[in-house]
């Protein structure tokens, strides 16, 4: 009977809301909190062959932690998967670490420095060629970045769009110019550009300008189930509590290199919400729920007001949906502790 009762009430609760209201409930077996893990900032997933890989900044080495299911994230393992060599050009402030599976190898994308200045902050490529990139060897490609361009940048991602790769990255746009702009070039290869990098966005509204240096950061492709393309980026410092998700849109059948065929939405997608303990959310990325049938979105999050860009993010998840135009719907942060149903298929 009290089984009944509770498919009373969560139907009664799904009635009234809007699609992106999640089903919160007292049931421990169908469901999970926030935060995954106490600490995680800059997170990351990618899923192959029935299993989920997980990797957040650790500032000193690249670790990947292998799931069945994103809610026992904590459970998994952590593995080391490459240190770097001491004083090399790689070996400081290492972040962001993304993994994409291209050519049939792994490649592990991050940025590092050689020195304590950041300044001196590059995207550099490992790979792997095992099935499974918890195991194996890392293989140093190095640098990755236009070298007619070599300034600081940062939070490479891969765009597979047409039968192509593109690199897309945050970074100045020369050696005394600070602000943070995206850009993009297409790949020769997993570890080489093809072409100059071209600029596809710069913080241009005031929302985007909430700390010093202005910044544009993060970049991470979604595609709706027509294969639109979205670029939702962090814009804002990380260090204000304003850090907040931003979107841009590629036109229909668009040439990605061309700025002028990438949409910027005018107003923050996804940003803070003091009541439910979500201070800057950003620096996020996607994943499809183990039976393929629901989008969700990885971000981080400060649990209270102040605490800048340090260890006190912690990553956590939720589903988003679509509008009836295509665009993602991620709602607003939701609270921490609450009890959220799990992604189908778990």
């Amino acid at each position: 009977m009290k089984k009944n009762i509770l498919w009373i009430f969560l139907l009664l609760a799904t009635a009234g809301n809007s699609q992106t209201t999640p089903i919160i409930s007292t049931d421990t077996a169908s469901t999970f909190t926030n935060p995954l893990l106490v600490v995680g900032p800059d997170p990351w997933v990618i899923s192959k062959d029935g299993f989920y890989y997980y990797l957040h900044t650790t500032g000193n080495s690249i670790v990947i932690r292998k799931t069945k299911t994103m809610t026992a994230l904590k459970s998994a393992q952590p593995v080391v998967a490459w240190q770097p060599t001491p004083g090399s050009a790689n070996s400081k402030n290492i972040w962001a670490p993304e993994l994409h599976y291209l050519n049939k190898k792994w490649y592990l994308y991050y940025t590092a420095g050689a020195t304590a200045n950041l300044a001196t902050q590059r995207t550099y490529v490992l790979e792997n060629a095992a099935a499974d990139p918890t195991t194996g060897s890392w293989t140093d490609k190095g640098q990755i970045g236009d070298t007619a361009a070599n300034f600081f940048a940062i939070d490479g991602t891969v765009l597979e769009y047409k039968g192509k790769n593109y690199f897309i990255w945050s970074g100045h746009i020369s050696a005394t110019d600070n602000t943070q702009r995206l850009y993009i070039a297409r790949m020769a290869d997993p570890w080489t550009l093809a072409t100059p990098r071209v600029e596809i966005s710069a913080p241009t509204y005031a929302w985007e300008k909430i700390g010093t240096p202005n910044v544009n950061e993060g970049p991470e492709i979604l595609q709706n189930a027509k294969k639109a393309v979205f670029l939702i980026y962090s814009a804002s410092g990380c260090w204000t509590d304003d850090y907040a998700l931003a979107q841009l849109r590629l036109k229909k059948k668009g040439d990605p290199l061309q700025p002028s065929h990438w949409e910027k939405a005018p107003l923050p997608v996804f940003s803070k919400s003091p009541e439910n303990s979500a201070f800057g959310p950003g620096h996020n990325g996607f994943f499809k729920s183990p039976d393929g049938k629901e989008d969700w979105i990885i971000y981080h999050a400060n649990p209270s007001a102040g605490q800048g860009c340090g260890n006190a993010r912690s990553p956590r998840i939720q589903r988003i949906t679509w509008r009836a135009d295509g665009t993602p719907d991620f709602g607003v942060p939701l609270p921490l502790d609450k009890r959220i149903k799990k992604p189908s298929g778990e």
